[in-house]
């Protein structure tokens, strides 16, 4: 059989994933996508009980994987360790990190931001993924091979890429930290066989952009300024996700790719607009 068939190069049977921030929106989406494909799925986040309660849904679906849901707090030192002691409990070896936690803050006007506003935001969406990516690195390097390589994937999002995002600025610059640093650490670790990389979501539905685009009618408003028309759903979370973590993009390492519906190509075309006018 040809190793280019679709179903050897995206087929994760035997892997095993970590995914923070699973238990609803876009890490809900990326462990249906990954379970689908063979992978068992560790989904985490502060609650324990939405964590359980997703592994439950998705272990009703059919799916090829299992998932299995535990608390797992990156907002902090302690909650880091936490967390890995309890990856290090099910497995010796981990092939895939998806680092999805998030946190936003927003506020009404620029004057009204607060101080800690900032340290609440970047400790997670920043200092937890890396944290929590070092203290992983003993289990994704038993994982990974040079034709197979351990995979970190980061959530980032498309207001780290363009100056969008209304007043939530510590999450926009948060995200553009996230895309940086993915470019440092596979510099770092593509030699030990492991690849780093991002994507960048636009809008999709979840808690995070519940206020935003919660009603069709939201979204059809948000599609209009969209060159694609539309918000993102599951299918297209799914199709990036299990390129990074497949065979297919087993030789990508260091990129952030966008999955915004070229939002980022139509701003950077009127940028070169204004340039020229």
């Amino acid at each position: 059989m040809s190793d280019l068939l679709a179903s050897k190069l995206f087929d994760l049977t035997g892997k095993t994933a970590l995914i923070t921030g699973g238990a609803s929106g876009i890490g809900y989406m990326a462990a249906e996508a990954l379970m689908g494909a063979g992978c068992d799925v560790m989904i985490a986040s502060r609650k324990a009980h939405a964590c359980e309660g997703a592994a439950e849904e998705l272990n009703k679906m059919g799916l090829r994987g299992k998932a299995e849901g535990f608390a797992g707090d990156v907002g902090s030192e302690q909650g880091v360790l936490d967390l890995v002691a309890e990856v290090e409990k099910r497995v010796d070896a981990l092939p895939i990190l998806l680092n999805n936690a998030g946190k936003t803050w927003g506020a009404p006007t620029i004057e009204e931001f607060p101080y800690d506003a900032w340290s609440r935001v970047l400790d997670v969406n920043v200092t937890g993924m890396f944290y929590l990516t070092q203290k992983l690195l003993p289990l994704l390097r038993k994982a990974g091979t040079a034709d197979d390589p351990a995979r970190v994937v980061n959530t980032g999002s498309i207001v780290g890429i363009m100056p969008r995002g209304g007043t939530a600025y510590s999450y926009g610059v948060s995200k553009g930290v996230v895309h940086h640093m993915t470019t440092i650490l596979s510099s770092e670790l593509a030699p030990q066989h492991i690849t780093v990389n991002a994507f960048a979501p636009g809008p999709f539905l979840s808690k995070m952009m519940a206020f935003a685009i919660g009603t069709e009618e939201q979204r059809e408003k948000a599609g209009q300024n969209i060159p694609l028309g539309r918000v993102g759903t599951p299918e297209d979370i799914a199709g990036v996700v299990l390129y990074l973590c497949s065979r297919a993009g087993a030789y990508v390492s260091g990129h952030t790719i966008p999955v915004a519906g070229g939002l980022n190509a139509a701003v950077a075309a009127k940028s070169a607009s204004a340039q020229e006018d």
